[in-house]
């Protein structure tokens, strides 16, 4: 993937030329339409991914829980903690996203540590919500 598009992602922004150029290997681009799934509830963690463009909307049994949109990230609790999906994600608009699995998120925690430290801290905030 190209660099440049994720220096525009809040999550990344604050990343050097040089971490950019080491994250974007493992970046993969991904387009997504409306209704289709994005992450189940229940299920193995394989992804984690950062919406670019479009919005989500996550169910947690069934029941609205967030709206996500440009810049915003999820599936962090699976491959960070190792457990289950928490919740259902649904693409609400055609999505731009950009995806990593458990092996590029922890190549990105070696190369660039502080970008694994706002997913933990989110990551956190996240499991303290009712």
């Amino acid at each position: 993937m190209d660099p440049e598009p994720l220096r525009s992602l809040p999550l990344f922004a604050d990343l050097s030329d040089e971490e950019l150029r080491r994250l974007a290997p493992f970046a993969r681009e991904v387009v997504v339409h409306p209704g289709h799934p994005l992450v189940k509830q229940g299920a193995f963690s394989y992804e984690f991914f950062v919406i670019e463009d479009g919005t989500a909307e996550v169910l947690r049994d069934g029941e609205h829980v967030a709206d996500l949109g440009p810049g915003d990230f999820f599936g962090e609790i699976g491959l960070l903690e190792k457990e289950l999906r928490t919740a259902d994600v649904v693409a609400k608009s055609d999505m731009h996203l950009v995806t990593m699995d458990r092996w590029d998120l922890r190549r990105l925690g070696k190369n660039s540590p502080q970008v694994v430290e706002t997913i933990r801290a989110v990551l956190e905030q996240r499991k303290a919500a009712p």
